[in-house]
Formats: structure tokens, sequence, C-alpha cells
């Protein structure tokens, strides 16, 4: 039986998702599925991936019959998954080696159903951008006003929480499966330990700061349904640590809205 689903959308990849697949299939712990799921790729994103398939059999692909997005092709491969965990991978992002057996050995210590982890920041040609801590914890609460998460770190357990879906938004939905989970449990657990590499890409979704804001807004008045009142203290929190996390590290680590990794890598 499988232990762990591995959630890999892809959409134009074939630069990328090779680093991507071998990151999982280097994983000392071995009993994954990994599911792609193509969002019509018009590269060589797909024939990449069949060959790796022709080689594993714990790899598979699902191709979308037309472009609808991440969330739409996480959520199609979260629905096919076979795993008690669920995971996240994206195809420009990778693991480091230990990833899945450090995240299920803290799972069985902690009795933990959802748990994330630091990881580091690359820029396309893989040097170093820095890293990303975590908090021991996060609530509900807490992540309105700053998302600790990186998608790349997540695990839950579909076992106790169901098998959880993205909202079907362009920007800011894993947030949204964030918060579902956290409306189940009290709290996510963070593992102060990088378990993974981030890739920061030019023109990306997720490096739109302007974008994102906007998703951000979007998450707490249409997705969450929170209030104008409640929507504006909330996104105030998240504007103001996000100037501090990106400006004044040190003044944002004394608030306690950074965090440093538990190894003290920078």
């Amino acid at each position: 039986m499988v232990e762990v689903s591995i959630i890999t959308p892809a959409y134009n990849s074939s630069v990328f998702i090779s680093n991507a697949i071998e990151s999982v299939i280097k994983q000392t712990f071995t009993n994954w599925e990994m599911i792609i799921v193509d969002d019509c790729s018009d590269d060589k994103t797909v024939a990449i991936v069949e060959d790796y398939i022709k080689r594993d059999p714990r790899i598979h692909l699902i191709k979308l019959e037309k472009n609808s997005g991440a969330a739409v092709a996480r959520n199609a491969a979260i629905r096919a998954a076979k795993g008690r965990y669920i995971s996240f991978l994206d195809s420009d992002d990778q693991w480091l080696p230990h990833k899945l057996e450090s995240q299920l050995s803290f799972i069985r210590k902690h009795d933990a159903f959802f748990v994330f982890s630091a990881y580091r920041r690359v820029d396309e040609d893989g040097h170093s951008l820095g890293v990303i801590g975590v908090p021991e914890t996060v609530t509900y609460s807490q992540l309105l006003k700053t998302c600790y998460i990186g998608c790349l770190t997540a695990m839950y357990d579909s076992q106790k929480l169901g098998k959880v879906e993205m909202p079907l938004i362009h920007n800011s939905e894993d947030l949204g499966l964030w918060l579902k989970l956290l409306k189940k449990i009290p709290v996510a657990y963070g593992q102060q330990e990088v378990l993974a590499t981030y890739m920061i890409r030019d023109g990306s979704v997720s490096s739109n700061k302007i974008s994102a804001a906007a998703h951000q807004w979007k998450i707490y008045r249409d997705i969450e349904g929170i209030g104008r009142v409640a929507s504006s203290y909330y996104f105030i929190n998240y504007a103001v640590r996000g100037v501090l996390r990106s400006r004044f590290s040190a003044v944002a680590r004394a608030l306690g809205v950074m965090h440093k990794v538990k190894n003290g890598d920078e």
C-alpha cells in the first residue's frame, strides 16, 4: 500500500521537471507515488515524464484536456492519490533526499496531521537567496496574517482529515487549502529543518507582490467569508509583516515574524 502521494502540477516545465522528479527518486523513504498532472503543455514536458514512467512505476501522469491552472491540476492528483499522506512538489522545485523520511518521523513523534518545514530559496541558476524558517506551530488566525507554509514542504494526513482540495482560484490556492485544514485541527506543526529548495522564477505569479496582495484580500473576503473590518485587520498585518520580513529581518525576528532554522543556516 502506498504511504505518500506526491502532487505535482506541470505546465511547460521541460527545463526543470527532471530535477524535481530526480529529487523524489532519490528519497531515502521509498514507499511513494508521484502523480504529475500536465496542464496542456506545448513543450517536451509530457515526453520527459513518460520516459521516467518507463523506468519507475511509482510515477504516474494525468493529462488535462484543457489548460485549467495549478489548483485544478493539483485537485485532479489529490482525487487520484492512493497514499495516506498527501504532499506537494511543484515541477520547478526540489526536495532534499531525506525530506519524506524526516517528515514521517516527525509526524509519528508528534502525532501530527498536518506538517511543513523550512526551505531554501534559489534563483533559476541555483544561487541561494536565503532560508525561510518556520514557527513550531501555526493556527488558522496566525496563517491569515502570514502564510508560513511553503507548498513544497506541506504534508497532510488524508486518513484523518479526508482528501481536502484547493479552492479554484488563480493564486494563493495553497493558502486556501491550509486554511481549510486548520478549520479541522488546532495547529499545523513546523519543522525547523530545511527539507526543500524553492525556485524563484522571473515573472512568476508568486514573485508579483501586487498580484499576491490582491489575491490575499480575495482569500479573506471571497474564500473565507471574513467581514470587511476583520479582513482589513488581517490584511494590515499581512502587509506590515511582509515588509518586515523582506526589508527588516532583524526586527522581524525580534518580533517573532521570522524564524531561524534548527541548524542556524541563514
